[in-house]
C-alpha cells in the first residue's frame, strides 16, 4: 500500500517516514495551515530524502506563479491542489498533479471525470479546514469514485482504522497527517511505524 505522510515540518519526521516505508511526504504551502512550511525550509528536508520517496507540495487556491516558484525553491516532485482549482488550473505543470476533493453531502464523484489527472485525493469535509482534520467520511464513496481514476484516501486515517479503510475503500494510496501526530506538524515515529506495519499486512 502506498502511503503519504503529510504535514511534514521537521527533517527527523521526514526521515522517519521514509525509513518506515512511506512512499511520499507532504509539505503544506498554504499559509493558513498550522503545518505550514516555507518552500526553502522544505527544500532542506527534500535534499535529504532517499531517492524513491516523493516530496509533494500542497497548495490551496494558489496562483500559478507562486506554485512554480515553490517548485523551484523546494524541489518538490508532485503537486497536490486542495482548493477550488478548475481543470484548467491543474494543467500544464512540469510535475504530476493530484486534485483533492472534500466529501460532504453534496459530493458527486462524477466531477473527477472533468480532470485529466493521475490521481485524486478524497478527504472529509470540515468547515474552515483544508485537510488534517482527523475526521473520516463514508469510505464506500471513495471505493465507488475509483471508476473515475486512482483514489488516495485521506481524512482521519490512523493506525487504529487503516486496515478497515483499506478493506472498505480499496484505495490506490493513503494520505495520513493528524493520525500520526503528537501535535500539528510534529509526528510520532511509533505511530508511523505502527501505521506502516498495518498497511503492509492489510
Amino acid at each position: 500500500m502506498i502511503v503519504k505522510i503529510c504535514g511534514i515540518t521537521r527533517i527527523d519526521d521526514a526521515l522517519a517516514a521514509a525509513d518506515e516505508g512511506a512512499s511520499a511526504v507532504g509539505f503544506i504551502f498554504a499559509a493558513s495551515s498550522p503545518r505550514y512550511i516555507e518552500p526553502e525550509d522544505a527544500g532542506k528536508i527534500v535534499s535529504r530524502l532517499p531517492p524513491f520517496v516523493t516530496p509533494v507540495g500542497v497548495f490551496v487556491n494558489e496562483s500559478r506563479e507562486r506554485v512554480m516558484s515553490a517548485i523551484a525553491r523546494s524541489g518538490i516532485r508532485c503537486i497536490q491542489f486542495h482548493g477550488e482549482e478548475t481543470p484548467e488550473d491543474t494543467a500544464g505543470y512540469p510535475v504530476p498533479v493530484i486534485k483533492a476533493f472534500t466529501v460532504g453531502n453534496a459530493f458527486d464523484s462524477a466531477v473527477l471525470a472533468s480532470y485529466a489527472l493521475p490521481a485524486f485525493l478524497l478527504d472529509a469535509s470540515v468547515p474552515g479546514m483544508r485537510g488534517g482534520t482527523g475526521v473520516t467520511f463514508d469510505w464506500t464513496i471513495a471505493r465507488d469514485a475509483s471508476q473515475h481514476g486512482r483514489i488516495i484516501l485521506g481524512g482521519g486515517i490512523t493506525p487504529g482504522n487503516a486496515a478497515l479503510a483499506i478493506r472498505t475503500a480499496h484505495p490506490y494510496a493513503l494520505d495520513v497527517s493528524s493520525g500520526v501526530e503528537v501535535s500539528p506538524g510534529v509526528k510520532d515515529r511509533g505511530k508511523i511505524k505502527a501505521l506502516m506495519e498495518i498497511c503492509r499486512n492489510a
